[in-house]
């Protein structure tokens, strides 16, 4: 299996970082709030079966790496049941490996040039090392 870069998986953390830092209107756990950001801008960009395209890859590669990730459900509309269950005890390794895995995909498919682009502008106040 391959896995994310130990730079993508250090994006993954600052994505983490700057969400668990801002406020939480939605409230939330962090990862729950950068997914939903990514689900916003990927929709966008490639439209809702793209978003889920590349989620559902992304959560089946995060749960060899974390198994508390099968208690995660990604419903058709894009959204997650189970969050919190999921993400109980491991919650920083689980939504780093399910982030890292996300950005992966998407610097693959789309080229890291135009993954970043959009990653900026969703957080254009995290260091992003291109």
């Amino acid at each position: 299996m391959q896995v994310p870069s130990p730079s993508v998986r250090d994006l993954a953390r600052r994505l983490l970082d700057r969400e668990a830092a801002g406020p939480s209107p939605a409230g939330g756990h962090e990862s729950e709030r950068v997914c939903e950001k990514l689900r916003v801008l990927l929709t966008r960009f490639a439209g809702a079966e793209g978003f889920l395209a590349l989620m559902r890859r992304s959560l089946a590669l995060a749960r060899e790496e974390v198994p508390a990730l099968q208690k995660l459900i990604l419903k058709p509309d894009g959204c997650f049941v189970g969050f919190e269950e999921a993400l109980d005890g491991d919650g920083n390794e689980a939504g780093t490996a399910l982030t890292a895995h996300f950005l992966w995909l998407l610097f693959t498919f789309v080229g890291e040039p135009i993954g970043l682009r959009l990653i900026r502008e969703e957080w254009p106040d995290v260091t992003i090392d291109d």
